[in-house]
Order: C-alpha cells, then structure tokens, then sequence
C-alpha cells in the first residue's frame, strides 16, 4: 500500500546535533523535515510506512515558537503531500496524519488557502466515511482545524457535512455511541459556523440546522456514559457555535418559541455546576408576568441579608486565598492543547472561539448591549436556601478525597465555570441580536425581584454575582445585568414607590420599583464583599448603569445615598479602574434626573464623611487635608441655594475633581495605574478625564453649588485647554461648554433663578479674557472635536458678552480688552471657513462679536478691514450649501449684526448683499427652519434708514412677499409641519417692514398689495388669530400683541406725508383697516375699535 521511498540522497534523519554545535535557525528544522517528506513518493513498503511514521512524529514534536519563520503556504503544501502519501485504508497513518493537520494549524496559526482547503477537505470527508470509528476522534479534530475561519470556503461539501445524512449530523446526534467523537462533531460545527468580515456568511438553511443541533445539546442532559469534563466541553462547543450564529452569521431570532428555548437553556448553562444550586428549567421561557414554572420543595424561612452574600475577605488573608485559588486551579490559565485564542471577528463584548475544544472562553469585552424587559414567565426557583457553606472553596486540605480525587474535583470545577462563562457571552451577543421591546418581557427572568415574605430568592444574574466562586464568572454576569440595564430608562421610568400600596394585586409600576430596589441591594452586597479589582470595577459599572436608568424621582428617598456613601471610599482605591469607575458612578449619580434635592444635600456632607472608615474589601487614603479648604472663588456668598440651603462646607466632590485634574498624584496609589503616561506626574488620563466629566454634569444640573469654584474652575479649562492631549482639552472644552450654558440661563428672561442668587457676571473681565486666550489657543488644533468644542466655547463665551451689555454698568465693555476683540473676530472668521461642526458655532460667534463692538471700537482704523472681512464671512456661510445647522447660525448672526445700533448700516457697502443674500434664502432656501430665521432677521433693523435705498426696501418687501406665497411649496414632508411659523414670522416682518415705511415706500407696497390682496390678508388674519406660544423667533405670542403690532403699522402709515393726490397710501390704509375690521369681527368686543388708532 502507501509505502515511500526517498527521493534523491537524502539523509534518513536529522544529522545529529553536536554539543556545541548552534541551534537550528528558526524555521530550518520544519524546512528539512518537509522536504523529506516532500521527496518521498508512495510506496507500499512496510519501511516506507515506517518513515512516514518517523517524520509525522518529529513534526509533530518539533518546537515551533512564536515567528519561526514558517510560511502558511508551506504547511498547507506539507499537509497536502501528507495526504498524498496516505492511503485511506491505513488507519493508524491516518490517525497520526490527523494529529498532524490538527497541531500543525493550530500551533502555527494557520488559515489554510482555498485551493489546498478544497483538497484537504475532500481527503478528510473521504477518512470519516471509509476509516475504522476508532480514527474519527482525530479526524475530526483535523476537520475542525481545517474549516476555522474557512466556513465560507467550504460551501460544496456542506451537504456532505450538514445535509440531512450529513456526517456531522450523525456524528453529533444523540444516539451518537462515542461521546468524545460527539462532542468532536459538535465542535467542527461551530467551527463551520465561525464567520470572517468581509466573507459570506454560512447560508440561512445551514445556520438553522447548525442552531438547532446546539440548541438540543444545550437542552439534552449528560449521558450516562460521559464524564463530566467531556460533558462541559461538549455545552461549550454549542454555546460558541450559537454565539458565532448570532455575532459573525448575523441569525435573527424571530420566533417567540425559538427565542424563548434559547434563553431557558442559556439560564440553565448560566448555573451549571455552581456549587449548592440545583434548579430546573422548562423548555422554553415566555414572555409573560405569570410563574409559568414552578418546582419548588417545602420552603425554609428567607436568610438575612447577611447569609445571602459572599463572606468579606479579610486583608491579613487575602494573600492565603490567593495562594489556595492557583492552588485548585480556579484561577490558573486554562489548558489549551496547543490550540491558539483569535479576537472576536464582529463585536465587542464577546468571548473568542478557538480551534481547539478546551480553551476556555474569555470574560466578554466591556461593551454594553442595551436590553430592558418585564416580567418573564418560567420563573425558576432555588431548591434549596443557600448557605455560605454552599459554594465555600474547598482546599485538599480540607476534601474527603484523595490528592487525585481533589484534583480532578477542582478540573471539574474549572471546567463548569468556563460553561457559564460561555453561556453568558452568548447571552451578550443575543441582547444585541434582538430588539429591546421583545425582550421586555424576560427581565423578571434575569433581574432579581425583593422576594415574598417567606418565599426564597428567585436565581438571576445577581445570584452568579454573589455566589459564583470564580471571580471572572462574576464580572461575566455583571457585564451582562450591565447590558441589560443600559438604555433601559424608558422602560424602568414606569416604576413608583412613592405610596404605599394596598391592593388586593401588585401594580406593574410597583413591581418594577421592587426589581429596582432589589439590584441596588444586592450590587451593594456584592460591593462590599468582592476581593477582586477587576470584578469590583464591573460591579460599579453596573452601579453606574443602573443609577442613570432609574427614575428616582418616582422612588423614595434613600437609594441614591446608599450608593453614595458605599462608593466614596473606593475614590481613593489602589487599583485606578476602580478609582476610575467610581468616578463614573459618581457622575451617573449627579447627573440623573438632575437637580435631585437628595443629592444636593449630599454633595453638601463634609469632606470627610464616609472617607475615613475602615473596611477590609475597600483600602483607601485619607483625603489630604486641602479638600477642607474653602474655594477660592469670591462668589462663596452669592452661591447659596435657597432649597436645601448651602452649608458653609465645601463640596468635596468638586474639590476631588479639581485636584485630579490639575495636582500631581499621590505615590501610594501609583502602584497599578497602568493607564497613566510614562513619565507623568499627574494621575493617569482615564481618571482626569473622568474628573472633567464630573465636574461637567455638576455645571449642567448643580450649577448653585458649583458657581462657587467658578474662578477656580475657570483656570482648571485653561490648564485643560493648554495641554498637548487632544482628549483633556475635549474635556476641558466640554467643561467651559456647560458652565457657559449654565452661566447664559441664568439670565434668561423665564430663569427662576433669583437676581441676588446669579453669578455677577461683570466681575468676571479677567476669567472672561483668559478664558478666551485659552479657547483661540484650541481653535488651532489639529483634531477636528478639539476645535467643534473650542468652537461651541467660543460661542457660549460670546453669549455670555451679550449678557454683559444688557447689565446697567457699561465698565465690562469698557474695561475688555480691543486687542483681544480683534483676535476674537479673527479666530471666528478662520473657524467659519473650516468644517461644519466648526463653522456652525463659529459664525453664531462672529454675530455676537459684531453686536458687541461699540461706538469706541467701530471708529478705530483697523477695525474697519476685520468688520468688513467677518460680515463677508457670514454672507457667504447664509448663501452655501451647507448643513442646516451652519446657515441657521448664519441667518442668527446677521440678526445679531443689525441689533447693534452703532455699526453703519446705511452707509456701509456691505449691507445690501447681506439683504440680498437674507431675501435668497427667505424665498428659496429648501429648509423652512432656515427661511424662519432669515425672516427674523430681516425684521430687526429698527429705524427706515437700516434698510437703506428705496430700491432696497422694495426688494425687501418683494422678497418677504413672495416667500409667503411660497410658504407652502416644499417637496419634503417634514418641513410642512414649519409652514405655520414660516408666514408667522414672514407676516411679522412685513407688519414691521409697514411701521417704518417712507413716503417713497408706499408706491411698491401698493403693488405688491394690488396683485397679491386676498393671500396677504389671509395670512396677516391667521397671524392675528393663531399662536399661543412665543417660537425661537421672539414673535408676540398673544393676539393682544399682534393686533397692537398691526395698529401701530396702520398709525405709521396715517402719519406719512404723502404727496397729494398719491392714491398708494389710502390703498394701504384701506387694506389694514379692512384686515382689522374683519379680525374684529371675527373676535367680537375684545378687540378696540379702529377709531382709536385714526390721528
């Protein structure tokens, strides 16, 4: 049969290595052993068989590290001539030919090409079909090898491999005699159905059949005839191949059956094997609030909270567990056989698959998948109370077994928790394959609910959370529970516990608040008692998830101060993830439903409340004594808030916020700040940054308390904004952003904030003026989000100019400096002309700038060339076509330019092409928002000679005219629900137009008037009759104003001196009249008669 013989003159072995002798270059021992192999040629000698044999085994044991220097295209040639020198009929070579292709791929790492795929395929196919069953174990192993990553290369074989006699299906079958060679089976289908971006994806009729074979392994229970190793090994292989389903093949799962089995046997693996947990599961979880499922024994009175959690570990023993974790091998790296680990192929969030079938998987990625559900049916229920002996580590020491025994109790262990590590993956990848209304209907099926008086608590993620003994398990469920929770707000802001209720049913609301209450009490529980750094920080995420979801407005007091007083001593953790994650629960807290009266009062505890005491699980500093400090700041007395008044503490949360950002870190929590540059004193990035975000929400919705550090936060943004680091001067930026927001709504006419409780403003030259410095400075820098902020900045900092000129003390514009003015208006006028995210902030500053210059300032020389240059600049961002947001802003600067009463209106060159390009746009601009406001801003010059000849006027009026008429016609239908608006405003500045009209004037209105009568007092009459509410656009909103805006304009025109004999002003009287007599009649009494209006 197939013998060999050599080719050539080649040696019959390696030459002996002599001592001394260098080692093998990388590479030179498989480049010899494959060319002897490739030399020989089939031969039916017992010898020649005896070589094959020989090669086979010292390729196999040949050390292959990591870039040894082989080719891939080597291996696949090598396993190809492999094939070719082995006949079917030998089963020991084929047996050790498998072992080959199996190490060799896996080893090295190599995707085999399609053509020798094509070959390999075949030869293995052919194996299985003609091979004693002895030999199928290891050619299916090489079969897995082979179809890894190649899934969509295999497309002809798959009848052979999933048809309906398909051999794996065989091979994978229940009845399959052979549980090694089952569990095999199922792998290479997961291997199948393992997808490549960019490569098709295993077709739809596969990818069902392959589903539905993992879906009856994960249901079926272990086989008499199979160890427990073997079994945990088989449920891996069928989670991995669901979730490739689900990540890389893109299945949906439609059917509410199909959906309902996949979650009830995830739940179920979720629990395998967790010591002291013996539950059961039906065969499919609907989605329904009513227990569909209930297998409970006689029950035993509920635990005290203290019983339900993992016993604290204490510091003088930590190291003692640790050293007992490698021992039993909880914690040790898994055995890989020689198989390698690959990143996820589509997702964060995932497990990785392997080629080979005993890695184990890794906990899923931080990513979170949104997911949010109500009460599910098939409620399950613990067996029996759990008890801290329960799930209690066992050491050899203390085990009935011998050594051998113990050992394999603790593989067995390991390999459990790997089955519920994969299960929980694959329960991340389908939250995100299934929209959030349909799974609503699981939450009371995964999220623990406060249990019955005398009823034991129901099993969920937070029971792996408390009770799993591997730490990587539990951060596995937190990752879970956390993509449940994010994007769940709308969903959980039904909830409200705020009465009691004394029905004879429990409310959905009311049962949603209990859930609520019930994470938070257990995530506290599992705070206080995790010893691992890395499942602390998923514990705190979680934390963080579920505080921005909850409507604590609509639940009593008390939750979010439980929190908060848990969480403060972890600020000062040695592990920076930690202290990190911390802070981003801390900002979740300030930030929900801001301002909450509860957490105002919290923010006012003193400094060192609830930093100081001592816990086991949470070591921490002590603050430094600089936070007992008061700000520095000169507004301490001007930032009391009436309800709950301000105590003369400061607030400790800004001060930490401020000290991480700006003060040099501490050396004792260095020591695992991994994030932290190379070199730098201050705490590491992730921690400053998340400082900055904190101190942001603080400026949006506790903006009373944070006033008071005003001037100190204000050198914390130039610091910021004059770092290197593109993401601390985002932050910084971000951070100036909404204190400047913060600081404009202030002033804002419907503000209930009281005049003597504002930040007095004027005071502020010199931050406004280092502000800006530091603001120009990041308009220059090189990444686009750095200069948007720096833009947005740049705006609200010019708002906040405006507001100043509207105070009764004119020293601030006396007192700001003309030179930085220029550099303001210069910066604005490059930023218009950059990106659209630049240009729309940039422009809204440019027309507060121009509003703001005064009489002192136009007169000066070398402001002229810069006002010219920053009115063409907005003229030609009114005309592009460019986003809506960036003309909008445009049209809202060119308003803001005619408010200032001192620039040259009538004389300057520039004013008509700014009327020409604002009428371009009122008639035809494609967005109505857009036409809203470019009207507005024709309405704003207050006196006739603004809108200069009489030429222009009648264009004006022409334009305004037409743009009416043309308040309908748009082919979009989202812009007709802005027709009303459009004519308000278009008839408001018409009316405006008429109560400064000339003698000179009155001709064009008058034709105007004659060829369009009936439309323009059909629409005047609509403007008088309609709105309730004052728009954007400042126009009156009650129909007392406007009809007193008509009557002005009526009274105008009376008064014009008109030439004798001119019939346009008795039309134009006429007209008015007739539209006031007919909106009078339409009214009845309330409005005045027209008489009173005649002089």
């Amino acid at each position: 049969m197939a013998a060999a013989q050599v080719v050539g003159s080649l040696p019959g072995g390696p030459p002996p290595e002599t001592p001394g002798e260098p080692p093998f270059e990388q590479g030179r021992g498989f480049r010899c052993l494959s060319a002897r192999l490739c030399a020989l040629r089939p031969d039916d000698s017992s010898s020649g068989r005896t070589e094959i044999h020989l090669l086979f085994d010292q390729l196999i044991s040949e050390t292959y590290s990591e870039g040894c220097g082989v080719a891939p295209e080597d291996v696949s040639t090598l396993l190809v001539q492999a094939c070719r020198l082995v006949p079917l009929n030998q089963n020991h070579l084929v047996s050790k030919l498998s072992q080959l292709i199996h190490h060799l791929l896996n080893t090295l790492q190599v995707i085999v090409d399609e053509q020798n795929l094509d070959f390999l395929l075949a030869y293995t196919i052919s194996a299985i079909q003609q091979c004693s069953s002895w030999t199928h174990m290891q050619i299916l192993q090489a079969l897995a090898a082979l179809v890894y990553c190649n899934g969509s290369k295999c497309q002809k074989y798959l009848p052979d491999l999933l048809g309906k006699s398909g051999l794996l299906m065989k091979l994978s079958d229940l009845a399959q005699s052979d549980p090694e060679v089952r569990r095999a089976a199922v792998h290479c289908m997961a291997n199948l159905c393992l997808s490549v971006p960019g490569q098709p994806y295993l077709e739809e009729p596969y990818q069902n059949i392959c589903f539905q074979v993992f879906l009856t392994t994960l249901q079926s229970p272990k086989s008499s005839d199979m160890d427990d190793i073997t079994f945990c090994m088989l449920l891996q292989n069928a989670l991995k191949g669901i979730q490739s389903l689900l990540n890389g093949g893109k299945m949906k799962l439609t059917q509410t059956d199909e959906l309902g089995a996949l979650l009830a046997v995830l739940k179920k693996s979720m629990f395998h094997g967790l010591p002291g947990l013996n539950i059961e599961m039906p065969t499919v979880l609907y989605p329904t609030p009513l227990p569909q499922y209930d297998g409970r024994p006689p029950i035993q009175p509920q635990q005290s909270e203290s019983s339900t959690s993992r016993p604290a570990v204490n510091k003088k023993k930590k190291s003692k567990v640790k050293a007992k974790k490698i021992q039993q091998g909880e914690e040790e790296e898994e055995e890989s056989s020689g198989e390698r680990e690959v990143a996820p192929v589509a997702g964060a969030g995932r497990l990785n698959l392997h080629r080979g079938d005993t890695q184990c998987p890794s906990p899923p990625g931080a990513q979170s998948l949104p997911l949010a559900a109500s009460g599910a049916a098939g409620e399950d229920r613990v067996s029996s109370p759990f008890s801290s002996s329960s799930w209690k580590r066992v050491s050899s020491s203390e085990s009935d077994y011998s050594d051998a025994e113990g050992g394999m109790q603790n593989k067995v262990r390991s390999y459990q928790a790997r089955v519920r590590q994969g299960a929980l993956a694959c329960f991340l990848s389908t939250i995100k394959s299934i929209e959030k209304r349909v799974l609503y209907g699981y939450w009371s099926a995964f999220v623990p609910d406060t249990p019955e008086l005398g009823s034991p608590q129901s099993v969920s993620l937070m029971t792996l959370t408390l009770k799993d003994p591997s730490p990587k398990t539990r951060a596995c469920a937190l990752q879970v529970l956390s993509a449940i929770l994010e994007g769940s707000k709308q969903f959980l802001s039904v909830a409200e516990d705020t009465s009691d209720h004394k029905r004879a049913f429990t409310p959905f609301s009311v049962m949603i608040a209990s859930s609520i209450k019930e994470l938070h009490r257990c995530l506290l529980l599992a705070l206080v008692a995790e010893s691992s750094s890395q499942t602390l920080t998923q514990i705190i995420k979680c934390l963080a998830n579920l505080v921005s979801n909850s409507p604590y407005n609509r639940l009593k007091l008390s939750l979010l101060t439980k929190v908060w007083n848990q969480i403060k001593p972890y600020i000062r953790h040695k592990d920076v993830n930690v202290r990190v994650s911390s802070l981003t629960l801390l900002g979740a807290i300030v930030s929900t439903h801001a301002p909450l009266p509860e957490v105002q009062l919290l923010l006012q505890q003193p400094c060192s409340s609830g930093l100081s005491g001592s816990s086991s699980a949470t070591p921490h500093l002590s603050p430094p004594e600089w936070w007992k400090k008061a700000p520095s700041g000169p507004f301490v007395e001007e930032g009391a808030v009436s309800s709950p008044k301000l105590s003369s503490e400061p607030c400790w949360l800004i001060r930490l916020c401020i000290s991480i950002v700006v003060l040099p870190r501490e050396d004792s929590c260095s020591g695992s700040d991994a994030g932290s540059a190379g070199g730098s004193i201050y705490e590491p990035f992730p921690m400053r940054l998340e400082a900055l975000q904190v101190l942001a929400h603080l400026a949006r919705g506790y903006f009373s308390m944070t006033q008071v550090y005003l001037m100190e936060l204000g050198e914390v943004i130039c610091k910021c904004l004059g770092e290197a680091d593109p993401s601390i001067q985002l932050h910084g930026a971000k951070l100036l952003e909404e204190l400047g927001t913060s600081l404009i709504h202030q002033y804002k006419p419907d503000s209930s904030v009281a005049p003597d409780q504002r930040v007095p403003v004027p005071l502020d030259v010199i931050f406004v003026a280092d502000t800006a410095n530091a603001i120009l400075m990041s308009l220059q820098d090189k990444s686009p989000n750095v200069r948007a902020k720096a833009a947005w900045s740049l705006g609200n900092l010019t708002d906040t100019l405006i507001v100043n000129m509207e105070t009764p003390d004119p020293s601030f514009q006396e007192e700001f400096s003309g030179l930085l003015l220029l550099k303001m208006l210069q910066s604005a006028i490059d930023a218009s002309k950059d990106k659209d995210k630049v240009k729309s902030n940039a422009v809204r500053a440019l027309g507060n700038l121009l509003h703001f210059l005064q009489p002192s300032h136009i007169e000066k020389p070398r402001f002229a060339e810069i006002i010219e240059e920053a009115i063409q600049a907005l003229i030609s961002t009114v005309l592009i076509e460019a986003a809506m947001k960036v003309r909008w802003n445009a049209c809202y600067a060119m308003g803001n330019v005619f408010k200032n009463p001192a620039l040259p209106l009538e004389t300057a060159p520039w004013t008509s092409q700014a009327y020409d390009a604002l009428t371009s746009v009122v008639t035809s601009c494609k967005n109505f928002k857009v036409r809203i406001r470019s009207a507005a801003a024709l309405a704003v010059p207050r006196r006739r000679e603004h809108y200069g000849s009489v030429e222009q006027y009648a264009q004006i009026w022409d334009a305004l005219v037409t743009a009416l008429q043309k308040s309908e016609d748009t082919t979009d239908f989202l812009e007709f629900k802005y027709c009303a608006s459009l004519r308000t405003q278009i008839c408001q500045a018409l009316i405006h137009l008429l109560s400064l009209a000339s003698p000179s004037d009155l001709s064009c209105i008058r034709k105007t008037l004659e060829l369009h009568r009936d439309m323009v007092q059909s629409y005047i009459l609509q403007f008088l009759k309609s709105g309730t509410e004052r728009d954007d656009t400042g126009a009156p909103h009650h129909p007392q104003e406007r009809d007193q805006m008509v009557r002005t304009a009526l009274g105008h025109i009376n008064s014009v001196q008109a030439l004798a004999g001119d019939p346009a002003k008795r039309a134009i009287v006429a007209f008015l009249e007739d539209t006031l007599s007919i909106y009078s009649d339409s009214s009845g009494s309330q409005v005045a008669p027209l008489g009173l209006t005649h002089r």
